[in-house]
């Protein structure tokens, strides 16, 4: 008996911001999209993120009288990456960011707050309520005819003469083929949710907590590989640091009080490591301490920078659901969180020492966060430390892509017929990230694919 046919001009697997930039994009432009999800409900981990889109040059950086520059921009992605990034695949971020963030505006979206935050010399994090995101583009998306299944989890793509032009689909009612005129979107996000994954590509990895979108466990990796598509930056996975150790799904709870001023000590109450890098380089140096936490200790001072309802920087939330501990003294704090209260009243003197600029750093921190701001003493009663470990929330890397996100295979040559976007592809952000870059590569690149099977698709039909 054969299978259900269904037909579109483009079929886009996964529905994060990726799938959704790209399934809204091409409903805009005319295209019969079809959006397959996996699971029963849309979004993925772009719902379970803090919402942040990196972009430059914005409304909301020249209202803050932000000094910025694409230069810049692109300076700190290269950076960021540990110069393992492909900068064709940066360059083309850079070349459609602005033009992106048009369109997020011109569809509805709104930015909230503009923020500082791992891999940026500028403040360009711009803070959307994500969920609102996701259900303004998915709505846009059905206005202009676009369908949408759920629980439809793709299984195998298809080949006919060198192209990609269908995918297999497990559906409630079995399985189904959904043809493609333009090309299949792979937008199915990392494999955070993948054990056999991670002891593959991340072993450490799999000491973090567990984190990321349900139905992330690599379904469209395995599909791309499987017809010869190459992979980057598999030996970069690392788990993100600053999440409670009872971190739950309700919520991204997410601490960066390390960027604001505080520091990060062990249970002995040593600091291990530059509180300024990346939080990805710091979550790979925190599996390596007792119990894989790492405490953030700050003052009063900081304290007060608290940006209420602002995800990475509301320590307000934090303590109102008992995630904080909070004392009138360094030993206090200590006996309340499980440190060593000599050793954590040790180092905090000596790192006040190194503010003051009495000796050097013992880690060699010299700012807040890649290369901004000034340090600050811990000095003004209450203290306060958050408990933190890594969560696995996303792997960034996977499948190797062109600057038309055309999947490329292990020779460089285009898999005619197959594209990816978001989190499945390797390439883009190499050794670590920048905060606002993975939403945003998401959005940017699935308006290129967008673009490029629309212009392909009348020589498809002619």
């Amino acid at each position: 008996m054969s299978m259900p046919e269904y037909s579109f001009d483009l079929v886009v697997i996964g529905s994060g911001i990726a799938g959704q930039a790209a399934a809204a994009s091409a409903a805009e432009a005319g295209l019969s999209v079809v959006l397959l999800e996996k699971t029963d409900g849309l979004g993925g981990s772009t719902s379970m993120s803090g919402g942040f889109f990196a972009f430059s040059g914005t409304d909301e950086q020249a209202a803050e009288g932000i000094r910025d520059s694409a230069e810049l921009f692109l300076s700190d992605m290269v950076t960021a990456g540990g110069g393992a990034s492909d900068r064709a695949l940066l360059q083309t971020y850079m070349d459609h960011q602005a033009e992106t963030y048009t369109w997020l505006k011109d569809q509805g979206v709104v930015f909230r707050a503009l923020e500082i935050s791992s891999g940026q010399s500028a403040p360009r994090s711009h803070n959307s309520l994500i969920t609102e995101v996701l259900a303004t583009l998915h709505r846009n998306f059905t206005s202009h005819g676009g369908e949408t299944r759920l629980n439809h989890r793709a299984t195998r793509l298809v080949r006919e003469d060198g192209k990609v032009t269908a995918v297999v689909v497990q559906s409630p009612d079995g399985e189904a083929l959904f043809r493609s005129r333009g090309g299949i979107v792979l937008a199915t996000g990392g494999f955070s949710r993948s054990a056999d994954l991670l002891q593959t590509f991340s072993p450490e990895a799999l000491a973090a907590i567990p984190y990321g979108g349900k139905g992330n466990t690599g379904d469209g990796l395995k599909m791309a590989w499987k017809l010869g598509a190459g992979m980057a930056d598999m030996s970069y996975v690392t788990a993100t640091y600053g999440s409670h150790p009872e971190t739950g799904e309700e919520f991204h709870e997410l601490l960066t009080a390390y960027y604001m001023g505080a520091i990060v000590v062990n249970t002995a109450g040593k600091r291990f490591m530059d509180e300024s890098q990346s939080y990805k380089v710091l979550g790979r140096e925190v599996l390596k301490e007792a119990e894989g936490l790492g405490f953030q200790i700050f003052d009063a001072r900081i304290r007060a920078k608290s940006h209420p309802g602002i995800p990475l920087n509301d320590i307000d939330m934090l303590e109102n659901i008992g995630h904080v501990h909070k004392a009138d003294s360094l030993e206090g704090l200590a006996e309340l969180a499980g440190i060593d209260a000599a050793g954590l009243q040790e180092t905090v003197a000596r790192y006040n020492a190194s503010v003051a600029g009495d000796q050097a750093d013992e880690t060699g921190r010299t700012n807040l966060c890649n290369g901004v701001g000034e340090l600050l003493p811990l000095d003004q009663a209450p203290f306060y430390a958050y408990p933190a470990k890594a969560l696995m929330t996303t792997t960034y890397c996977g499948v190797t892509i062109n600057t038309d996100a055309q999947v490329v295979d292990i020779d460089g040559e285009v898999i005619d017929g197959l594209y990816a976007i978001g989190e499945v592809t390797g390439g883009f952000h190499g050794a670590a990230y920048m905060t606002g870059t993975s939403l945003g590569k998401g959005a940017v690149f699935g308006r290129i694919v967008a673009r490029h099977a629309a212009a392909r698709l009348p020589l498809v039909r002619a």
